[in-house]
């Protein structure tokens, strides 16, 4: 199947949301609160309306899955996974580091994936069996193989709080064992910054399908690995993700399989 007239939709539907939320960087933001921590603002259901329009007035039998408002799965084999604003803390505070993720389901497996950082003006993109690309061009993992000399990236769950399984052990042991350890705000484009080979590797609990849906095929695409924290195959909607170059991977498992802290 010709996945690229999918993803070409799916650009356009990213770009005009990206727009939208570039030019109100600086507009007041209505914010809500879904939890403690987990916020949602008026932006967060305007890109979301812009996208599924786009998509839908193209697609209007496929099924839709998105952040904001997530619709009961239908009959049709395919399925768009939609975050409007992955990065919503950040946007909420003007923190210019957040993205739109896209993913496009069929038949249970994701087929082509796009993430769009409006703020960067970056194009992350890839279909199944033809790579990974940034602005069209072809993105490739690092070939750092050392955990002692990789740049990683995590995230903290929402509700770090409340839950001992809040990813502070596997933070601590990481930073003790990598060279040096980030924390941006946005899982999408952290997975991507592996695919092209600004991070060496991530790892995360509790993420979304949503979160991951995109990124993790491309990351695929680009010839790194994503998958459990026991190496096993990713599943967007479990709760453990870890992406790498694949040359650190099984590093990366060992570190997240200890008991304790390293």
């Amino acid at each position: 199947m010709n996945w690229t007239k999918y993803q070409d939709i799916g650009i356009e539907a990213a770009l005009k949301a990206g727009r939208m939320l570039r030019e109100n960087m600086s507009s007041h933001r209505e914010i809500t609160y879904k939890g403690v921590v987990d916020l949602v603002t008026n932006f967060d259901s305007r890109s979301q309306d812009i996208i599924l329009n786009h998509l839908s007035s193209f697609f209007p039998d496929h099924d839709f899955l998105a952040e904001e408002d997530p619709s009961e799965r239908r009959r049709s084999e395919f399925r768009w996974i939609i975050d409007p604003i992955d990065g919503t803390t950040n946007f909420a505070h003007s923190f210019p580091v957040f993205c739109i993720s896209i993913a496009l389901e069929y038949q249970d497996n994701i087929a082509a994936g796009i993430i769009y950082d409006p703020m960067r003006d970056e194009i992350f993109s890839a279909v199944e069996g033809d790579g990974a690309h940034l602005n069209g061009s072809r993105i490739m993992v690092s070939r750092i193989d050392d955990l002692d000399k990789s740049l990683l990236a995590t995230g903290f769950p929402y509700d770090l709080r409340k839950s001992r399984m809040n990813n502070i052990d596997h933070f601590i042991n990481f930073i003790k064992q990598a060279q040096a350890v980030r924390r941006c705000g946005s899982a999408a484009l952290d997975i991507c910054y592996v695919a092209c080979g600004r991070f060496d590797g991530f790892w995360e609990i509790k993420l979304k399908p949503w979160d991951v849906a995109a990124a993790s095929l491309i990351l695929s695409e680009a010839g790194g690995r994503a998958s459990d924290f026991h190496g096993n195959p990713l599943n967007i909607f479990g709760i453990e993700t870890l992406g790498s170059n694949g040359l650190i991977h099984k590093q990366m498992v060992e570190v997240l399989q200890s008991k304790k802290k390293v």
